[in-house]
């Protein structure tokens, strides 16, 4: 099983180009090592869009699901810096999803990510998840190295900013294919997601800018 968590939190976001200098920075050089110091934080892979609906995302993945609940993120979250409350005031499209790996197949991980964003319905979850984790299979196939499938929370995924705000989406489900070769990816994702038998809401290709894991701090 290529991840070694359970538990996994997806960001993404735009932002203001007159902004994007000091946001790299402060992602760089501060959030990513504050969210990966986190009691049950593994690790954090940064993400640039080459063709997707929002320009930089983020996966985080956690030991287990209910360290993304747990005291220790709830007291980061509580008591945000003044440089992080600067930026994330700022995002734009911002998207936060917490959610279980339910499904993770392949050996490894690659620097091109596919993002396929399901909306299942509420009584056909399980068939599913059963259909999917047979198109998770990378097989043999070039240039893919391994699949997931990330199941939303619609509680913990609220927006941050405005959690009482409804969120349609908190309940999708995110297929993440990591591969080594974009054109393999992009063929995977229309090929095997066009229509899993779930609604498709977006998809998107990114390529992998950094990574950070517990053992690097």
């Amino acid at each position: 099983m290529p991840l070694a968590g359970k538990g996994m939190l997806i960001t993404s976001m735009d932002v203001d180009p007159a902004d994007e200098q000091d946001f790299n920075l402060w992602y760089d050089r501060e959030h990513l090592a504050e969210r990966v110091g986190i009691e049950g934080f593994l690790e954090a892979r940064r993400w640039i869009a080459e063709e997707a609906p929002t320009k930089y995302f983020c996966t985080y993945s956690t030991d287990r699901f209910e360290a993304l609940s747990s005291p220790a993120y709830k007291t980061v979250l509580a008591n945000q810096t003044d440089w992080s409350k600067k930026h994330i005031s700022r995002f734009r499209n911002f998207g936060r999803v917490v959610g279980c790996v339910s499904v993770s197949r392949g050996q490894g991980r690659g620097a091109v990510l596919g993002v396929v964003r399901l909306r299942p319905g509420a009584a056909s979850k399980d068939a599913l998840r059963t259909r999917l984790s047979l198109l998770l299979d990378p097989g043999m196939l070039q240039g893919i190295i391994s699949l997931h499938l990330v199941e939303s929370d619609p509680e913990l995924s609220r927006n941050l900013n405005q959690p009482d705000e409804p969120n349609p989406g908190a309940g999708d489900w995110y297929v993440l294919i990591d591969g080594s070769e974009l054109e393999a990816v992009r063929q995977v994702m229309k090929a095997r997601f066009t229509a899993p038998s779930a609604a498709v809401v977006s998809t998107g290709l990114y390529r992998l800018m950094w990574d950070l894991a517990k053992s690097d701090l």
